[in-house]
C-alpha cells in the first residue's frame, strides 16, 4: 500500500430491514383492531345483564310468547331454539347472544 492508495473495505449490505423495525404492516393491523372494536360495540355485552335486567327481559319474552314457563318442571323453554333454562338469568343471557347470532346472520346475507 503506497502513499495515497485507500485500502477497500468489504461492503456490508442489509439484506431487509430489521424485523423489529419494519412498520410495513402497522396500517393494516390498526385497521384490524378499529374493526374489531366496532363489532365489540355492536355486540351486547351479557356481562352487564344485572338480575332485575334479566327478570324485565324474561317478562317481556314471555308476553311476547317466545318464552313458555313449564310449570311443573320449573322450566323456561326458549321457543326459537327449543332451548329449556332452570335459571332466569341463564335464559336472559343466552336469549341476548341468541338475538346478536341471529342479526349478525342477517346482516351477513
Amino acid at each position: 500500500m503506497g502513499c495515497g492508495a485507500v485500502r477497500a473495505l468489504p461492503l456490508i449490505r442489509m439484506s431487509g430491514p430489521d424485523r423489529y423495525d419494519d412498520t410495513a404492516d402497522d396500517h393494516e393491523r390498526f385497521e384490524a383492531e378499529l374493526l374489531a372494536q366496532d363489532r365489540d360495540a355492536r355486540s351486547p355485552s351479557t356481562a352487564d345483564l344485572d338480575d332485575e335486567t334479566a327478570r324485565q327481559l324474561i317478562r317481556e319474552l314471555l308476553d311476547t310468547g317466545t318464552v313458555t314457563p313449564v310449570v311443573d318442571q320449573r322450566l323456561l323453554v326458549h321457543e326459537p331454539s327449543g332451548t329449556a333454562f332452570e335459571s332466569m338469568q341463564q335464559l336472559a343471557v343466552f336469549h341476548t347472544g341468541w338475538t346478536a347470532a341471529r342479526d349478525t346472520g342477517e346482516a351477513d346475507e
